[in-house]
């Protein structure tokens, strides 16, 4: 075995260990989250999620005027 063989395979090697190490890290983050909100409710459908976007709610020019005044402090 040349050492250009054993260069591939050491990469090779440490490359799968990334991957596998990457993996847990997965498998535990996400058991972590099921463990930590156990009682919240199962998410709405796509239609319940809709309604509630902020984006589609209409501005009186007041509240613009405010909102535009309050983050560039005129």
């Amino acid at each position: 075995m040349g050492m250009k063989d054993q260069m591939q395979d050491k990469s090779r090697q440490a490359k799968e260990k990334a991957q596998e190490k990457a993996g847990q890290a997965r498998q535990k983050a996400g058991q972590q989250g099921r463990q930590g909100r156990p009682d919240q409710p199962q998410r709405g459908t796509q239609n319940q999620r809709g309604t509630q976007n902020h984006r589609d709610i209409e501005d009186t020019p007041q509240q613009v005027q405010d909102r535009f005044d309050q983050d560039y402090d005129a």
